[in-house]
């Protein structure tokens, strides 16, 4: 359970502490650290930090356990509803924040930015961010690569996704490239299909946007790279419309 603590947004040490003081009944700093498998140095720094996000509470109780105003200090779990506060919090801070940091990034000046994205991870990231793109897609694929890496459950994840946000895709894709998996021209998943002449082969997937160009190669390259430039992205895409000028529409 630890992890999903974690994956909410506590540190590891911070989730451990927390289970170890729901676990018990109104532990000591020490007595939570103990069963938590920390010394009693981190115990306390690690309670602090809970306390001032106030998921516990510290409490002077005598020998009989009943609050007193001095004896032992001894802790209790508040109640886990507090993560969902933090979120709600942290997330109407980002929704003010963020369109404040995309215009500081945007008034950068016109400089490209490339990013390269190492292995599956990498080109996963570089999928799913073209969705982020606010304009029809031009795509050149191949599918028989991108059935490799990231592999069919990425990418049936990533055409629901395109499709519930409705952005159109059209692309070109090499028939020697092609595979069962079929993704036709579709009304339904908002794709336009055709088929490159036979001798244009293409194993490295890019996807086109207004500013930005995503390019994902095959499993023996194993890499993606973000190129974010208005001008390059424009050449692409008008070498894109000579491909598809020349390219058969998918029957």
């Amino acid at each position: 359970m630890w992890q999903q603590l974690v994956a909410a947004g506590l540190d590891p040490k911070e989730a451990q502490f927390y289970l170890a003081v729901l676990e018990l009944t109104r532990p000591t700093v020490a007595e939570a650290a103990e069963r938590a498998g920390f010394s009693r140095t981190n115990g306390y720094d690690i309670a602090k930090r809970l306390l001032h996000r106030g998921l516990v509470t510290m409490t002077e109780v005598g020998p009989t356990g009943r609050p007193a105003g001095r004896g032992r200090s001894v802790l209790t779990a508040a109640d886990p509803g507090v993560l969902l506060n933090e979120l709600a919090t942290r997330k109407q801070l980002l929704d003010g924040l963020v369109p404040e940091l995309r215009a500081m990034r945007d008034t950068q000046g016109s400089r490209p930015r490339v990013r390269y994205l190492e292995g599956e991870s990498g080109m996963r990231t570089a999928l799913f961010e073209t969705l982020e793109w606010d304009c029809p897609l031009r795509g050149i694929l191949s599918m028989h690569d991108l059935m490799a890496v990231p592999g069919a459950a990425v990418m049936d994840d990533y055409i629901t996704s395109r499709r519930r946000r409705g952005t159109p895709l059209r692309v070109v894709r090499s028939p020697e490239r092609e595979t069962d998996q079929g993704w036709p021209t579709s009304g339904t998943d908002i794709r336009d299909v055709r088929f490159a002449p036979p001798q244009h082969i293409f194993t490295l997937t890019t996807y086109i946007g207004d500013n930005a160009v995503a390019i994902m190669s095959s499993r023996t390259e194993n890499f993606a790279m973000m190129i974010e430039s208005r001008e390059y992205a424009r050449t692409q895409a008008n070498l894109f419309e000579v491909l598809w000028s020349v390219s058969t529409p998918a029957s």
